[in-house]
């Protein structure tokens, strides 16, 4: 074990939940400011057709990388908790399990994607006049989502040796290069939505580099070959707690198909890129307070399976404190800049007419996420893998996804904006239960 992960069971929660979070955010930061100046590249470059285009796809490809995150958060919670208990040998073990399972899994997606394309470009909401750039749009990120998934998976085991700054630089060179070669694709040889699906390409081979660099070089974690001798019990823990995030990115990525069908149902084309505009300032915005559930995580992790019960409540508190504030702070600002916010994006008329007020319904219920969001961590770190399924679950499964069928039925596209708000208290009240028993029974004080 590394002198920075024994720090874990002894430094200030304040100050490892700062040394965890702010990489973590600066990391989501570029990545969503990437994500946002790839909408408004290609709003302003190609045409608000084609924001609807990437609505479609980004899904899609998403699902698929996200195995890489699923197996990174789930096997970063047996490392993290064996790393805590001092067994080393589980922790590689685990980190071997990782990468075989992330690249054989993602590379078993690619092929099916490559076989059903039309299907499922389809059933995430290609229609009409998206279809074209859909599909042009999708090949290319295809064939790059294994190198994605494995930045993703190699991240959550940077977090988990306590190196955050380098996960960070992961992502910034990713979103930085992927900025740097929309311009060049898009505005200098004029490749329209083909281009800047290269660019994403590139920028996660680019991240790929990076963080097989840092297993190489600054990794505390050296695998030997005997590291990769299949161990189905381990493999069905990491997969257990990777089920969480994964069945997460499954539920957002149904959830983006039921959206984009109802949105083009009751809107055309133009609705679907009113939400392409609000699900990337989702991403975008509320950038700190997934990073401080990022950076919670590990903390947490480790004192579980150190048994020093104390800190983890003290971990929740903290985290949940500053995580709330900032998503005070995230609301107060979408309220009140919410037209120059949406104006960035696009100078059509009719989606700077809409997209304002549906933003602020969307994000009505965000200063009480943090409840939510925390709560639900702290299951998967300290490996209640049922719980933080359930808690995980809550928001876009068994609320939102029920809410957005039934309200547009009697309000139009607004039912669907007001679910989104409900969705959240719900979620929120639920999680609330749960982490109070939690702290009443397992963490309870002494």
């Amino acid at each position: 074990m590394s002198v920075s992960s024994k720090e874990l069971a002894h430094k200030s929660i304040k100050s490892l939940l700062i040394r965890q979070s702010v990489p973590a955010s600066v990391g989501i930061l570029f990545m969503t400011v990437n994500v946002l100046i790839d909408t408004v590249f290609v709003g302003r470059w190609i045409g608000s057709l084609a924001i609807a285009a990437l609505s479609v796809v980004m899904p899609l490809t998403l699902l698929i990388s996200s195995l890489g995150m699923g197996i990174g958060i789930g096997g970063s919670s047996v490392l993290s908790r064996a790393l805590g208990k001092g067994n080393r040998n589980k922790a590689l073990s685990a980190f071997a399990h990782q990468l075989m399972m992330t690249f054989g899994l993602s590379s078993l997606f690619v092929i099916a994607g490559i076989f059903f394309s039309d299907e499922m470009l389809y059933a995430f909401g290609a229609q009409g006049e998206i279809t074209a750039p859909a599909k042009e749009f999708f090949f290319p990120i295809l064939f790059a989502v294994p190198l994605q998934a494995l930045c993703m998976m190699g991240n959550n085991v940077i977090r988990a040796e306590d190196k955050a700054p380098f996960a960070m630089k992961a992502m910034i060179f990713s979103a930085l290069s992927n900025i740097l070669l929309d311009v060049v694709f898009i505005k200098i040889f004029d490749l329209g939505i083909f281009g800047a699906a290269m660019a994403t390409a590139l920028s996660y081979l680019i991240c790929f580099l990076y963080v097989l660099w840092f297993f190489i070089y600054r990794s505390e974690l050296r695998l030997s070959p005997g590291h990769f001798n299949w161990n189905s019990k381990l493999a069905a823990e990491i997969l257990s707690l990777s089920t969480v995030t994964f069945a997460r990115q499954g539920v957002i990525a149904l959830l983006a198909v039921l959206l984009n069908h109802t949105l083009f149902e009751h809107g055309g084309e133009h609705a679907v890129t009113v939400y392409g505009i609000i699900s990337r300032m989702l991403m975008f915005a509320l950038f700190p307070v997934l990073g401080i559930t990022q950076g919670f995580m590990p903390v947490a992790g480790y004192n579980y399976g150190a048994e020093n019960y104390h800190r983890v409540r003290q971990t929740i508190f903290t985290a949940i404190k500053y995580a709330g504030m900032l998503a005070i702070i995230i609301f107060i600002v979408i309220l009140i800049f919410a037209e120059p916010i949406v104006s960035v994006f696009t100078n059509d008329e009719l989606v700077m007419k809409d997209t304002p007020g549906a933003l602020r319904w969307v994000f009505a219920a965000s200063p009480i996420i943090a409840v939510q969001l925390i709560g639900a961590a702290y299951f998967q770190a300290a490996g209640k893998a049922t719980k933080a399924l359930l808690l995980t679950l809550s928001k876009q499964g068994f609320f939102l996804i029920p809410l957005v069928l039934v309200l547009p039925q009697f309000f139009g596209i607004f039912g669907v904006w007001v679910a989104f708000p409900i969705a959240d208290i719900l979620s929120t009240l639920i999680t609330g239960v749960f982490l109070k028993k939690e702290l009443a029974t397992q963490l309870k004080e002494a």
